[in-house]
């Protein structure tokens, strides 16, 4: 075989091997954190249970226009998982597109109110950490139709992710309609257009922009961008102020 053969096929083999990393790389990858048949099972208990059920009877928002009800209940048989997009993958870093955030649970308050219990991971164990007004997890979970749900709450944009397909369910201030299709590449690429210089070690990070890094801050249902401040939200643990990006805060009792 000649020189200029052998180089040749060298190239066509360098060739495919690229394209194959590169399908690799670009190929849907699911969320991190699913949460298992134990953990299902130790939802249910924490926010089917008394300290919980306690706590909805106490809960009450500001405004609420309660409804007639025997008494505070929560639904752990409905459990609706909610992902976040991560630092790394906006990074380019990882293909994996979002890990839980947390779980939500439908329930009413002791006055009848619609309200959702959040519980969080916390080291082996599950917590509840919020009981927020409003069943928005359930019906986006619905519409999603049985794709993960995504959450961006910088934005407190909802999508739902069928394999490579990431469909807008609701985009809030992103520009995007509901119903928008994007596949997974392409919403990491409108990912890093609005975080990349927000991320851990950029100037943002240094400065401490939008108070500091830490604390965990939530999204939520969107109103009249002209009633409501410009708030600072986390990804994937690092704050972020979005700029225009402004959401109303869903009445919730830590």
């Amino acid at each position: 075989m000649s020189v200029l053969k052998k180089a040749m096929g060298a190239a066509v083999l360098a060739g495919a091997a690229m394209l194959t990393t590169a399908g690799a790389a670009g190929a849907a990858t699911g969320p991190a954190g699913t949460p298992t048949a134990a953990d299902t099972a130790a939802i249910g208990q924490v926010t089917g249970g008394k300290a919980t059920l306690d706590r909805l009877a106490t809960t009450k928002f500001p405004g609420a226009h309660a409804a007639a009800a025997p008494a505070a209940k929560a639904d752990p048989s409905t459990q609706v998982a909610v992902y976040e997009p991560t630092a790394a993958f906006v990074a380019g870093t990882s293909d994996v597109p979002a890990a839980l955030a947390y779980v939500a649970v439908p329930a009413r308050t002791g006055d009848g109110t619609t309200a959702t219990v959040w519980a969080e991971r916390q080291g082996a164990a599950w917590t509840v950490v919020n009981v927020a007004s409003g069943d928005y997890e359930k019906k986006y979970a619905a519409a999603a139709a049985g794709g993960y749900l995504l959450h961006e709450p910088q934005v407190n944009a909802w999508y739902a992710v069928h394999g490579d397909a990431v469909t807008v369910l609701d985009g809030s201030v992103t520009g995007l309609a509901a119903g928008t299709t994007l596949s997974v590449r392409d919403y990491r690429a409108a990912l890093h257009e609005r975080y990349a210089d927000k991320l851990p070690g950029s100037a943002y990070d240094r400065d401490g922009a939008g108070g500091g890094y830490g604390g965990r801050e939530r999204a939520v249902p969107a109103a009249d961008p002209g009633d409501v401040p410009v708030l600072p939200f986390v990804l994937g643990g690092v704050l972020v102020l979005v700029a225009g990006g402004v959401v109303m805060p869903r009445l919730r009792r830590r």
